[in-house]
């Protein structure tokens, strides 16, 4: 195995286990804990049901970069992993730039979030919002990174590693810019995923 090889190796075994943590702490609530919720869920089961496919979501890309990594020596296969490895990167650091920001804005009381009261029949907005910025937020940059991190050790240097990063770059700048204006109101409501 040469050297590229066992750096992406040593690099999916940290990203899988990065999102393993994640994994059982969201498991941690589909199962019934309540330790450090910042609030009490309005129906503690549907609470326990979004946990439950989160829950199986972040398994899913916990043992990705690890089902990858066979797949990487497939000259046919690899460019639909880059893509995979794209979508994951921009996805998760723009969800936590733009979450990030909110919080940010919450806690300076320059923004209200809303908390459906479908969903929580109390909250401490105060307590959401530092848990969102110092923990979750923070595991989605550091999973799009690694997701980044496995396509640019794969694409070793060269101009398709220019051309992935700076496409990634892109996106991830004009998606965060929309979902900035979004949610702070300056344009419409817009929501994926």
């Amino acid at each position: 195995m040469d050297s590229a090889a066992r750096t992406l190796a040593r690099a999916s075994v940290v990203v899988a286990g990065w999102g393993f943590c994640y994994t059982l702490y969201r498991a941690y609530y589909a199962f019934g804990g309540t330790a450090l919720l910042p609030g009490r869920p309005a129906n503690p089961s549907d609470f326990r049901m979004i946990n439950m496919v989160a829950t199986i979501i972040l398994l899913v890309a916990a043992v990705l970069p690890i089902a990858m990594l066979p797949l990487w020596s497939r000259p046919r296969v690899r460019p639909v992993l880059h893509a995979v490895c794209w979508v994951i990167a921009v996805g998760c650091v723009m969800h936590a730039v733009i979450d990030a920001a909110q919080r940010v804005l919450s806690l300076a009381g320059l923004l209200d979030i809303r908390y459906p009261e479908s969903a929580w029949a109390s909250i401490d907005t105060r307590t959401a919002d530092l848990q969102d910025l110092f923990f979750n937020e923070p595991w989605f940059l550091l999973e799009g990174l690694g997701f980044a991190a496995l396509a640019w050790i794969a694409l070793g240097p060269g101009r398709p590693r220019r051309a992935w990063i700076g496409s990634a770059l892109a996106a991830t700048g004009a998606l965060t810019v929309v979902g900035l204006l979004s949610a702070t109101g300056v344009i419409g409501r817009l929501i994926i995923g």
